[in-house]
């Protein structure tokens, strides 16, 4: 991915249309510039107080400064407020790698979407979140991406579910370990030693699983507590994963909540999982399954098709709850179809309406045998026609969706959604391993 693409994004002007639309009630929409200390404080501060969490600490605002600096940072301003600093609405993007089947693309990642409860129902959130649309796709960006802490916010824009995720609460003395004997072996590291690992081992994972998408610097801090503030990162324990030939193929942290009622029912919970490949999943799981004086492990943003339910003896002492988690949107339809390949051949007229008018309109999509595409606007009447919505086809594009489902519940029009089904489908369901 070019540079320039990133940095461009991130200096681009706000969308006129919105900024106008703003204006009218008598506010102000503003791009920051990022390096103004101030300015920042304030929008964090707005942030803060739009997810519910307590007014940031000096320590956790400067850290905060130190690393979001690769962000693009978008403010309403209300100038008769009595803090007319403070944003009454926020928004934040970058640009960065989406791993989708078989390749990945650049997104522009969406986050810190807030609107002050003292401004709600005027309209904001949709003036920033369509003109940020409209400015990524005129800058060529193919897709839109984000997580949610709401499932109904973001199908308005035309962005829908494509990943689900996992969370699982495993009574391990109900579950012994029946998987296979791993040929490596699990150690102690330092938080500092597992943070300087996971970025590599990360990558190497994210470029064979849809879904993931290249993780942003702080985050990793956040899981081994080597951030400035973070709290109680002592409780964080790091552990990683060596295969035979003593390669760092895995890595976890957890922390332990002791029982003081009963200590042989302690619960671990998993911060972050990573194995890069059967025996390095097999061994890390193995570990949190056989620990002592644990009743339950548990752990979120998994797969939905863990292999470790068929690695323990009762599948009934895991308990498992999906929840929608990764959202897409797709700015441009040829090219998003072009970045991904396909499990099955075939040929379609994808008939894309987007409410929005930001990409949409008909293509003829062909895949050969080799489950490479070709993207066309040639009309063809030997293509499976399709009639679908944006949010549907955003859906479809990772391949854990199918296009039977969608068919089923009125949001797909096709004579023949099953071979639609077959060639986008994919081996592996779609992931995400982490909230941003």
């Amino acid at each position: 991915m070019e540079e320039t693409l990133v940095s461009a994004h991130h200096a681009l002007p706000v969308d006129a249309a919105s900024a106008e639309r703003v204006a009218v009630g008598g506010l102000s929409l503003r791009r920051l510039r990022g390096d103004d200390r101030d300015e920042f404080t304030a929008w964090h501060r707005a942030v803060a107080r739009g997810f519910l969490d307590a007014e940031p600490t000096d320590i956790q605002r400067d850290a905060a400064f130190d690393r979001l600096g690769y962000r693009r940072l978008i403010a309403v301003l209300d100038p008769a407020a009595p803090e007319p600093e403070v944003p009454v609405a926020t928004f934040a993007s970058w640009v960065g790698r989406l791993s989708v089947p078989g390749g990945e693309m650049p997104s522009c990642a969406i986050s810190s979407v807030t609107v002050s409860p003292t401004h709600r129902r005027r309209g904001l959130a949709r003036a920033m979140m369509e003109g940020e649309l409209r400015t990524a796709a005129a800058h060529g960006l193919p897709i839109a991406s984000l997580t949610v802490s709401e499932s109904t916010l973001y199908g308005r824009y035309g962005f829908a579910p494509a990943a689900e995720a996992a969370t699982l609460r495993l009574e391990v003395k109900r579950a012994d370990w029946i998987g296979p004997v791993p040929s490596g072996r699990v150690d102690f590291v330092s938080r500092e030693r597992w943070r300087e690992l996971a970025p590599e081992l990360f990558e190497r994972v994210r470029a064979t699983r849809a879904g993931e998408f290249e993780m942003p610097d702080g985050h990793w801090d956040r899981f081994a507590g080597t951030e400035p503030g973070a709290e109680r990162p002592g409780a964080i324990r790091a552990v990683q994963y060596a295969d035979a030939g003593g390669d760092v193929r895995g890595l976890a942290v957890y922390k332990v909540q002791e029982n003081h009622d009963d200590f042989t029912k302690s619960t671990v919970e998993i911060g972050y999982l990573l194995a890069d490949g059967d025996d390095a999943y097999a061994g890390l799981w193995r570990y949190f399954v056989e620990l002592d004086l644990v009743g339950e492990v548990r752990a979120s943003e998994l797969s939905v098709d863990e292999p470790l339910l068929w690695m323990i003896s009762d599948r009934r002492a895991a308990t498992v709850t999906l929840v929608d988690h990764h959202y897409v949107r797709v700015l441009d339809v040829p090219a998003a179809l072009a970045a991904r390949s396909y499990s099955a051949p075939g040929r379609f007229a994808l008939d894309v309406h987007d409410p929005l008018g930001l990409t949409g309109g008909r293509v003829v999509l062909t895949v050969d045998a080799r489950g490479a595409a070709t993207v066309t606007a040639d009309a063809d009447v030997d293509a499976v026609p399709v009639r679908l919505g944006v949010a549907e086809f955003s859906a479809l594009l990772l391949g854990q969706v199918s296009a039977v489902t969608l068919a089923a519940a009125g949001r797909l029009e096709s004579q023949d959604p099953a071979a639609l089904a077959r060639t986008f489908g994919w081996s592996r369901p779609a992931r995400l391993s982490y909230w941003y």
